[in-house]
């Protein structure tokens, strides 16, 4: 009989400082798939589950995918949610017999009742299957990663690059170990470092800095007899619980000597680091004035608002960046996306060349990157919000911003959405009329994601931190359940 495999992508990043509550429309609103829709869409891209494929494919496998569901950054998972994605899951693991277990998880999920969401989907099914099936699981690198998910899953392997643009080669490496530990060739397990911070000085970030050589050490120890994967991970910092937190992560053959040092020593590199970081971080003013000379030598300036960003679960309404570019006369330039549900519905019965006036964004919570502006502009799109990615990242795969209009204000043109979503996909502006390669200046609300598409046209990128809810400056979140010390809200030696 030919091997089976049992699969499923359960995935959020969990912003616990995000008061709204993740429920399962936001999964719809991203992607709620059973298996067989879920390999249709998503079985030949840039993801896990096609590298999956790929290995299961070769080998002969017979896989039953139950289910690939992701929500966009927010707030905490509901109950009701949490306990809805992992039935299919559940429910197959204790209905037939299967050689091993492959999940497609981030690593940095919160629920309502579970600060670990991760270990809680894998304490669930180990109760099911046992204690010694293989399972194998995905990461991504801003996972915070649990004692309990090392214990409870014999294979963790997280994406090496950020941007993410790895993701289909890391689902068929770990699916090939997988594919070992079942055939008996190792008996993989997997132990952790960590440090006391609250993430990497640069999240992750491989396109620069020393990132970039504590990779090439992990994939320089794996070639070494024993070693099956080393993991790097940077951290969600936005999680206020106990095990937040880089850390780094090793499988290896059961008692190997000398394994938990591997990566020891690359978590003392973490440390060391931890006040190098790689972006200047601008005030909203200064990031004003710097467009307001851009001479647009090279490409566009491109703008990136760090501390709105959607994609970690910040609101994505703030105004303080669009503010002050209004306040410097900033023209022949884009923003986008201002999440206004609101007015994106309201400019769906507005004439394309109509003057409105409306009060644009803020809403959610002012005193996170500003409150709600007046502006009056002229409605230049309005429509259905689908999107087709082109990039390194969303190549082939479909994001809908729900209702979107762009809203010509004073030569900014305002892309307004419905659902939360951040910018790393030319085609995000491109499909909504939007050139960003011929624009003087590009504003969009995104961390690191966006370089993928964007650093290729662009003449210089800047990052600014306009206080939302993402913002650099930790010390202004209420943070009660993370271990003290620790870095940087605390002085530490």
């Amino acid at each position: 009989m030919p091997t089976r495999i049992l699969t499923a992508e359960i995935s959020h990043e969990t912003n616990t400082f995000n008061f709204r509550p993740t429920e399962l429309e936001n999964f719809h609103n991203r992607f709620l798939l059973a298996g067989p829709d879920a390999i249709a869409a998503r079985g030949n891209a840039n993801t896990e589950l096609a590298g999956v494929l790929d290995c299961a494919r070769r080998q002969e496998w017979e896989v039953n995918h139950v289910i690939s569901a992701a929500a966009g950054p927010g707030g905490r998972v509901s109950d009701h949610a949490f306990d809805s994605l992992c039935a299919p899951l559940l429910e197959a693991a204790g209905t037939e017999k299967w050689d091993g277990v492959l999940l497609i998880l981030h690593g940095a999920m919160v629920t309502a009742s579970h600060d670990d969401g991760e270990g809680e989907i894998l304490r669930r099914l180990r109760a099911i299957i046992g204690p010694d099936l293989p399972v194998a699981v995905t990461l991504d690198p801003h996972a915070n990663v649990s004692p309990a998910m090392c214990d409870l899953a014999q294979i963790l392997v997280s994406y090496t690059t950020y941007p993410h643009v790895d993701l289909r080669a890391t689902g068929l490496r770990t699916t090939e170990l997988l594919g070992r530990a079942i055939r008996d060739e190792i008996r993989p397990k997997t132990l952790r470092a960590h440090r006391p911070m609250l993430e990497e000085a640069n999240g992750g970030r491989t396109d620069m800095g020393p990132m970039i050589e504590r990779q090439a050490q992990a994939r320089a120890a794996e070639a070494r007899p024993g070693v099956y994967a080393i993991s790097i991970n940077g951290a969600f910092p936005c999680a206020d619980i106990a095990e937040v937190g880089p850390t780094v992560l090793i499988t290896a053959e059961t008692g190997m000597i000398g394994a938990q040092d591997i990566i020891e020593g690359i978590a003392d590199d973490i440390w060391e680091h931890r006040n190098q970081p790689l972006n200047t971080y601008l005030t909203v003013t200064e990031a004003a004035d710097i467009a307001a000379s851009w001479a647009n030598d090279g490409g566009p300036l491109i703008i990136a608002d760090y501390a709105d960003n959607p994609g970690s679960g910040a609101y994505g309404d703030a105004t303080a960046l669009l503010g002050a570019m209004l306040d410097h006369e900033i023209t022949d330039a884009c923003f986008g996306p201002l999440i206004d549900p609101q007015i994106a519905a309201q400019l769906q019965t507005e004439n394309i060349g109509a003057t409105v006036t409306v009060p644009l964004g803020g809403k959610t919570a002012p005193d996170y990157g500003g409150g709600s502006l007046e502006v009056t502009g002229t409605v230049i799109w309005r429509g259905d919000g689908m999107v087709t990615g082109s990039g390194p990242i969303l190549g082939g795969l479909q994001r809908s911003f729900g209702p979107t209009a762009v809203l010509r204000v004073a030569g900014i043109d305002i892309l307004i959405v419905s659902i939360a979503h951040q910018i790393l996909d030319l085609q995000q502006f491109e499909t909504f009329g939007i050139n960003p390669r011929t624009t003087r200046v590009v504003a969009l609300k995104s961390m690191q994601h966006f370089r993928a598409a964007f650093a290729p046209i662009a003449g210089r990128i800047i990052v600014c931190d306009s206080g939302a809810l993402c913002t650099l400056n930790y010390r202004s979140l209420n943070y009660q359940n993370v271990p003290r010390p620790i870095y940087p809200l605390d002085d530490m030696p």
